[in-house]
């Protein structure tokens, strides 16, 4: 009720404002509205930011906040995106490059072209990739560019900022951006019930509950860049960049209450890394039909983690971990007369060597290797597009003795259908194989707590998954809508296994178990109520979730929405946000993630622009997650709540200053990149 009263407000104060300011002057007769802003296509759309739009955002995320994206939630504070349904992640990138925070914040609205946004992402986008968003800019022709963005919230310790510099000269082109940001909160904390049944038939119950929590966190990224393009011919590229994380000491005081025994534990968990990143594209356009792309990436990742809990006992281990990768991919395209044809090959090799010491010992030493073949056409007969496309891969794993090979079959095709001018039909059906969680496939073993450990398990096995989407979409000049069913089939996957030992540990692993089904349907709207003024948007719907173990069946269904109002007032902008958060359940494991509300005012002045947001409002203890473990003999209630991000007042200054021409729009095909160390937690 807190956010549908906030919301309420921004709209009221909106409407209000804007009809003083065009009272007398304007008349919905006198309204010129432009070209629609939004094509479809059949694994996406194609959307062209207004004038509006791009003049009053700051960076990306800015932009991409006030475009209300169906099932994404963008936060301009802690400058992320993330996807309410649940379905993966959400892969960003600017002219085909995968690109994080900075690049995002260096991004300078005006320069964007276009913005492809895919909701259907093929399997070369990598693993648990839901939506990608790929924002085509056009490049200066000679000049400079020079700015900072700098964000600060006002209520607790966290903010981030950054300066970054691009200079151009002909065909050449230099960046040069660095990156810091940091937290420090004691407001972060948790209560847990966790009801245990023993191998005589009784249940043991353990209430764990901080008293005192300290997170802290600094981050530092730095990257150089070097491009080279022959208008859009040929280009290329090559980037060195840098990244350290650390996060000294995480802790964490719990009154312990397990049976009759009452005392305290404490936590404490530092971790550290920095991993240096090096990046060589090259593109060329042999004919205006004919062209090809080719990318590698090689990943160095150092981690150093230190955990302590004494709950029961003292327990403590660290980890030494190094992680290198290589990643490589060539696609060629000719578009013939009937159809365009894309082949591409894949190739990822991915070494691991982490060493667990202490209470937990282990050395897990990995191999991974995976080559994937895919072929595509794309055409159109009438009002039919249609992309019928075909994929092989070959997967080798090694592991401390443990080995296999897997191969896997990837066909897809996606159909579109114009009924009309305003309305479409469009139907994607595709097959692809889900490699398991590199952490997961260790063969460490830690202890959680007093009762519970996690164990890896090096025999998982990748995983078929089938999806089907179902979309009816209708646009017009001031109205987007669109209904989507999806539908999702993972056979074999990865499922949660709890294992009661004869001395009553609690041992949770994974394994290949029956399958997974996962429905989710939805409807979207946006429309300008007044054009370049006004904009509002909502979406909502329902998922359904079946998870077939080999010894457990837990189904679920959640509902959710998400609403935004976004008025355009002169130099002043006003937002308005609210959703009701991202409810599932997976395997044993039925979770909540907090819902968010923001109200946010920004103002432009010339290369300036500060914005004011509140988020959450009027909620001083914000429940950021809530978590329930279905085991028949393991039961676990788990609340966490953070006050940092409960009533958060945030500012961010932005300043950009820029000289020069501009090209025309040039997009990269590929990119790849490495995140993960492999470490358990």
């Amino acid at each position: 009720m807190k956010r549908l009263i906030t919301l309420s407000i921004i709209m009221s104060s909106a409407f209000g404002a804007y009809a003083q300011d065009v009272e007398g002057r304007v008349t919905l007769d006198e309204v010129t509205v432009k070209a629609a802003k939004v094509v479809n296509k059949a694994d996406g759309m194609i959307i062209y930011p207004t004038d509006a739009q791009k003049r009053y955002s700051n960076n990306g995320y800015s932009i991409l906040e006030k475009l209300s994206l169906a099932n994404l939630r963008i936060d301009n504070i802690n400058h992320t995106i993330t996807a309410i349904d649940n379905r993966g992640e959400v892969q960003l990138r600017v002219d085909g490059v995968v690109v994080g925070k900075v690049e995002m914040l260096a991004l300078d609205p005006k320069d964007i072209a276009k913005i492809d946004y895919i909701n259907n992402p093929g399997v070369r986008y990598g693993d648990d990739i839901a939506y990608v968003i790929n924002i085509i800019t056009r490049r200066s022709e000679s000049g400079y560019t020079i700015g900072t963005d700098l964000t600060s919230a006002l209520t607790t310790l966290q903010g981030d900022g950054m300066v970054y510099g691009k200079w151009s000269r002909g065909k050449s082109e230099w960046a040069l951006s660095y990156g810091m940001s940091g937290y420090k909160t004691k407001g972060v904390k948790s209560r847990q019930t966790a009801e245990y049944t023993l191998a005589d038939g009784s249940v043991h119950i353990i209430d764990r509950n901080d008293v005192e929590s300290l997170r802290k966190s600094i981050a530092h990224e730095a990257k150089l860049t070097y491009n080279w393009a022959d208008s859009t011919a040929t280009v290329f590229q090559t980037s060195l960049s840098g990244a350290f994380n650390n996060a000294p000491d995480n802790c964490d005081v719990k009154d312990i209450t397990d049976g009759t025994r009452q005392y305290r534990a404490t936590s404490r968990n530092a971790d550290k890394s920095c991993s240096p990143v090096l990046d060589i594209y090259f593109f060329r356009q042999f004919t205006p039909r004919q062209s090809i792309a080719a990318n590698a990436v090689g990943t160095y990742i150092y981690t150093q983690t230190n955990s302590f809990y004494d709950e029961g006992s003292p327990y403590k281990y660290n980890v030494d971990g190094r992680t290198a990768s290589l990643l490589a991919e060539v696609i060629y395209e000719n578009r013939l007369k009937p159809f365009t044809l894309s082949m591409g090959v894949n190739y990822n090799y991915k070494y691991i060597k982490n060493s667990y010491q202490g209470d937990a010992s282990s050395l897990t030493n990995t191999d991974n290797n995976r080559l994937y073949g895919f072929a595509e056409i794309k055409g159109t007969l009438r009002q039919l597009r249609y992309s019928l496309g075909v994929g092989a891969s070959y997967i080798h794993y090694t592991q401390n003795g443990h080995r296999y090979n897997f191969g896997t079959f990837h066909p897809k095709a996606s159909l579109t259908y114009n009924i009309g001018n305003n309305v479409q039909l469009s139907y994607t059906c595709q097959m692809q194989d889900k490699v398991s969680r590199i952490a997961m496939t260790s063969d460490a073993m830690i202890r959680t707590n007093s009762m519970e450990w996690t164990v890896g398990n090096p025999d998982l096995k990748p995983s078929h998954d089938m999806e089907h989407r179902l979309q009816v979409s209708y646009n017009n000049n001031r109205l987007q809508t669109f209904f989507d069913g999806y539908f999702k089939q993972c056979f074999k996957p990865n499922m949660a296994h709890y294992e009661r030992t004869g001395d009553n540990h609690f041992v949770y692993t994974q394994t290949n178990q029956k399958e997974i089904d996962a429905l989710n349907v939805m409807a979207y709207a946006g429309y300008w109520l007044l054009p370049e003024k006004l904009q509002i948007a909502a979406n909502g719907g329902l998922f359904r979730c079946f998870n077939f173990g080999n010894d457990y069946t837990h189904c679920y269904t959640s509902w959710f929405y998400a609403c935004s109002i976004t008025a355009y007032l002169g130099n002043f902008t006003l937002q308005g946000y609210v959703d009701n958060g991202n409810r599932f359940l997976e395997g044993e494991s039925k979770g909540y993630n907090g819902a968010y509300s923001v109200v946010k005012a920004s103002y432009t002045w010339r290369d300036c622009q500060l914005s004011l947001s509140w988020a959450n409002p009027l909620d001083n203890n914000y429940k950021a997650y809530e978590n329930e473990l279905l085991n028949r003999n393991l039961y676990k209630h788990t609340i966490g709540y953070s006050r940092g991000n409960g009533n958060q007042v945030a500012l961010s200054i932005s300043w950009r200053l820029s000289r020069g021409g501009r090209h025309k729009a040039a997009e990269r095909r590929i990119r790849m990149s490495d995140t993960d160390n492999g470490i358990m937690k």
